[in-house]
């Protein structure tokens, strides 16, 4: 019997879900899945350590260094060899912000996130955060 499923949690689907290079046809396609872009933000953008990212996406440690390791690989991939990225898929679900549990309202930052736009990035309020630059 297989293990069951454990669902990672994510605090917002992303805005933009495709990115191409302009100005010449892409060189292939590369899917991210949506937990992958999820440890990018939170770990790049939000500026979050590991331990933080994978408390808040409700994983171990080890299971969120190896989506970020997939991530930045397809990141670069997509990069440099000139493939459209898309973001779909993966072993999520979608934070509920109104959880009340003690350790949901530490770790979630999801209506801060959900309000959020282009212009006005939001920033890791969980501890653990590295200091930014």
């Amino acid at each position: 019997m297989s293990r069951p499923i454990k669902w990672r949690k994510i605090c917002c689907m992303p805005l933009n879900k495709t990115f191409a290079p302009s100005g010449s046809k892409p060189q292939g396609k590369i899917t991210m899945t949506i937990d992958e872009y999820e440890t990018i933000r939170l770990m790049d953008l939000e500026n979050c350590t590991q331990e933080t990212c994978a408390m808040a996406m409700n994983v171990a440690r080890t299971t969120v260094q190896k989506i970020y390791e997939e991530a930045r690989y397809k990141l670069a991939d997509a990069l440099i060899n000139g493939k459209e990225l898309s973001i779909e898929g993966g072993e999520f679900r979608l934070c509920d912000s109104t959880n009340s549990t003690a350790r949901a309202a530490i770790w979630c930052c999801c209506a801060k996130t959900r309000r959020a736009t282009a212009t006005s990035p939001t920033w890791c309020l969980l501890p653990g955060r590295r200091a930014s630059m």
